[in-house]
Formats: C-alpha cells, structure tokens, sequence
C-alpha cells in the first residue's frame, strides 16, 4: 500500500560521527537522540537550504510512487554542538548550519550500484526514470549513480541536485514544460522502455492533493530569505506545487525526449 499523506519525525543530533568527503557539501554521517544513525544534509553547505528542499520533495514523490528511499527525518543540530569540532571547516559547516537539517537513515552495509553487476528490470528503469525527468534530476549517472544496493533491494538517494529550475532565476512556467536534455546521461536509460506505461500510472498517484501533502512539510525556515519583497513561505510552497503539476500536465514532453534519447543509445 503507498503512503498517501507523508510525516517526517524530528530527531536531535548528538554525535557527530564522520564526513562524508566524497560529496561536494560535505554530509556527515550523525547519531541522533533516537541511537540511529543518519546522513546528514547540512543546510548551511554548498546550495543551502534549496538543495534540502530538493532532496525532501524528491523522496517523498518517490516514496509515494512506490520507490524504495531511506527515511528521511528532520534533524535539529544545536548552537552548542560544532564547539568541540577541531576541524575548522567543518567547525564552519556546523555553524552555518544550527537550526533544521535533513537526514536519511544510514543503510550500513549498503553497496554503490553498478549497472555491470546488477541488473535492472524494465518496469524499475522505467519508473526512475520517468522519476528523475519529473524532478529533473542530474545526479544519476554512470559516474554517480546515486543508488544503494541493500539487502538486494535498489535504494534511492541523494536528490539535492534535482529542481534545479529554483536556482536558475527564470520563470518557472516556462522550465516546467521543458524537456529534460540531462536523461540521455541517465544510468539506467537503456533499460526504460516501459516510460508510457509507467506515465500513465504515476500521473494517476501523483494528485495536486498528494503533492500538496508533500510541499507542506517543506519548513518555513528553509523558504525565509533576506529580502523583504520575496514571496512567503506558503507562496513559495505553491512555486513547487505548481511546478510538478504543470509537469505532470505536460508529461508526454519529457517522455518522449527520454524515448527519443534512449533509441538514439542504439
């Protein structure tokens, strides 16, 4: 049964375990109040607090969807916790980030996918990437396929790149109805062929109501800025909603670019 009104709970990071160096934001793997351990997106790194918007809405579109991602949680990080960090950058890092973090559940023991090893069925392929031409997604390639082996279940992670258009300054109607030129990279594009099936059914799951239910969770201190004239939090919210739903309107865009792109594979 697919979850239909999404809940994030809040933990309270208590140890800073160790960074992980490998991604250009510096995450973190933390133990939480709740003795689990997380991966930490820090909203005080590389494209701040929009790269959390992205990485939340994104997991809970395809948590929604049927898709397997690790919980995400909101993860308070306290004024007092950076002090005894001796490393000044991420000392930095933790400053800059007080406040409301997101984490993804650490899968210990999770393995990188790797297109060579594992094989992925159509259905699956079709369903990431249609996903990822939703959200516009650029980080799933061959390169960094963004994917965990875990207990032999394909995982998702790592969405902070996708909706990109909210870093872009230009009007988002306009990026909505685009096609997604970045699918031709797309790790698992060879394997799509099941793009028309699987629109038709997630067109069907994602209703304005479930994409409402998601941008809600989206916290108001991730949306504030400096300037005075920018829209309110909730203002903010409906540019995200009205994006995906404008998207999923004009579906058949990006699915025929990514059928197109994956014959000229050929």
């Amino acid at each position: 049964m697919l979850p239909s009104q999404p809940e994030l709970r809040t933990v309270s990071v208590t140890r800073y375990v160790t960074p992980l160096r490998e991604g250009g934001s510096l995450p973190a793997i933390v133990e939480a109040d709740d003795d689990f351990l997380y991966v930490l997106k820090f909203r005080g790194a590389g494209q701040g607090a929009k790269a959390l918007i992205a990485e939340l809405i994104a997991g809970e579109l395809a948590r929604m969807l049927g898709l397997r991602v690790p919980e995400l949680v909101f993860a308070q990080l306290d004024a007092a916790f950076g002090r005894s960090e001796p490393d000044e950058e991420i000392q930095d890092l933790l400053r800059a980030s007080e406040g409301l973090n997101l984490g993804l559940h650490y899968l210990s023991g999770a393995i990188t996918f790797d297109s060579l090893i594992t094989a992925v069925d159509a259905r699956l392929a079709s369903e990431i990437v249609w996903l990822d031409c939703l959200i516009t997604n650029v980080d799933r390639t061959a390169r960094n396929t963004n994917m965990l082996i875990w207990y032999k279940q394909l995982w998702l992670i790592d969405h902070g790149a996708a909706l990109y258009f909210h870093h872009s300054g230009q009007p988002w109607e306009e990026q909505a109805r685009r096609p997604f030129a970045a699918i031709k990279d797309h790790v698992l594009l060879s394997r799509a062929i099941e793009l028309e099936a699987v629109d038709a059914d997630f067109r069907q799951l994602l209703t304005p109501d479930r994409i409402q239910s998601i941008v809600r969770l989206i916290p108001d201190e991730w949306l504030l800025t400096d300037d005075p004239s920018a829209e309110s939090p909730d203002e903010r919210r409906q540019v995200y909603a009205r994006f995906l739903e404008t998207r999923l309107d004009n579906s058949s865009i990006f699915v025929n670019a990514a059928n197109d792109a994956r014959k000229a594979l050929v």
